[in-house]
């Protein structure tokens, strides 16, 4: 499979989940196990309405998606992925307004799972929001 498909069934994935469309996820860049996801502010997404900072749920879902979309176009070609285990560290809030830019990086794969690092950042791109590790299926077609 050439990676113009790899990206194109990575692309259709992601923007056929009805989660990431309700949180209005768009994917900016996809590509040899490298994908980038934003998410505009939202205020149905805040968890504190004192401060208006988004929820820590909204940023795991952000996390997750562009994880699961850098599997999809990993040069090793699945045909499916699901999450198996997701650690996230937060760093600190994202500020109010901003959209938060996720890029996840799928750096090994073994027969069955595939391994992701991904970072979260709003519009300071020097402090990140967030890191996650995470571990996810990996079916190749014909298994």
């Amino acid at each position: 499979m050439s990676s113009a498909d790899r990206t194109q069934i990575a692309r259709q994935f992601i923007e056929a989940i009805p989660f990431a469309k309700a949180l209005s996820m768009t994917l900016q860049e996809i590509g040899e196990g490298r994908a980038v996801i934003t998410m505009p502010y939202n205020d149905a997404l805040v968890g504190d309405p004192e401060t208006g900072v988004i929820h820590g749920g909204a940023v795991s879902a952000l996390m997750d998606t562009c994880g699961g979309a850098a599997v999809m176009s990993h040069p090793d070609s699945p045909i499916a992925t699901a999450t198996i285990d997701l650690r996230i560290d937060y760093m600190r809030a994202a500020q109010p307004g901003q959209q938060i830019k996720t890029e996840a990086v799928c750096y090994h794969v073994t027969r069955a799972v595939a391994f992701v690092r991904a970072t979260a950042w709003d519009a300071d791109e020097a402090r990140p929001v967030a890191s996650a590790t995470g571990a996810f299926t990996f079916q190749r077609a014909g298994r």
